[in-house]
């Protein structure tokens, strides 16, 4: 029954803030923007990782995939971000990679360690879709399960959106990947 009582806390909390940024969003995240503050989680519920805090004082590289586990996301995506993590940290100044996906965080984390993503890239779940919908780049692909998130990476510095790049179709692989970002 706790069990049951802590997940129903979780949703309930993610709800609330899904309905405070549909009221203050309303249009697609662009480059000059704050960056949502919004919970997302690691490895599991109990592990809360709020993208404000996250990004305060810190430059950071966001990208976000329709699905772990998914082709393109497993061959492609998340594993150019693995293997150039040092340089992106080291070139660019980075302090911490991000993935996130519309998924669980256990989801999550099984598919980051699949990936010898520790040390390299977090595994950050967003389990209802609440920061691609505070980002507007949700998308509906019934066929991985309804909402997931569009394809993107951005740079964020200090809380701001310094750079953004979605996929044109929202999931090809082209404009987001590792090796295209900073590039601007």
């Amino acid at each position: 029954m706790q069990a049951c009582n802590f997940f129903s806390r979780v949703v309930n909390s993610t709800k609330t803030n899904a309905r405070s940024f549909s009221r203050t969003l309303g249009a697609m995240v662009k480059v000059g923007d704050k960056l949502p503050s919004v919970d997302l989680f690691e490895d599991s519920p109990a592990n809360k990782i709020n993208t404000g805090e996250l990004t305060n004082g810190k430059k950071v590289i966001f990208f976000g995939v329709p699905g772990a586990f998914t082709p393109g996301c497993s061959k492609t995506h998340l594993p150019g971000y693995v293997t150039s993590a040092d340089s992106l940290k080291a070139e660019q100044g980075v302090d911490e990679i991000v993935c996130v996906s519309v998924n669980d965080p256990f989801v999550m984390s099984a598919w980051g360690k699949e990936h010898g993503a520790a040390g390299k890239v977090r595994m950050l779940a967003d389990p209802a879709g609440i920061f691609a919908s505070a980002l507007d780049v949700n998308i509906d692909l019934p066929p991985l399960g309804g909402v997931r998130s569009k394809r993107y990476s951005m740079v964020v510095q200090n809380g701001e959106v310094k750079e953004l790049n979605i996929e044109p179709d929202g999931t090809g692989l082209s404009c987001s990947l590792a090796n295209k970002i900073g590039k601007k």
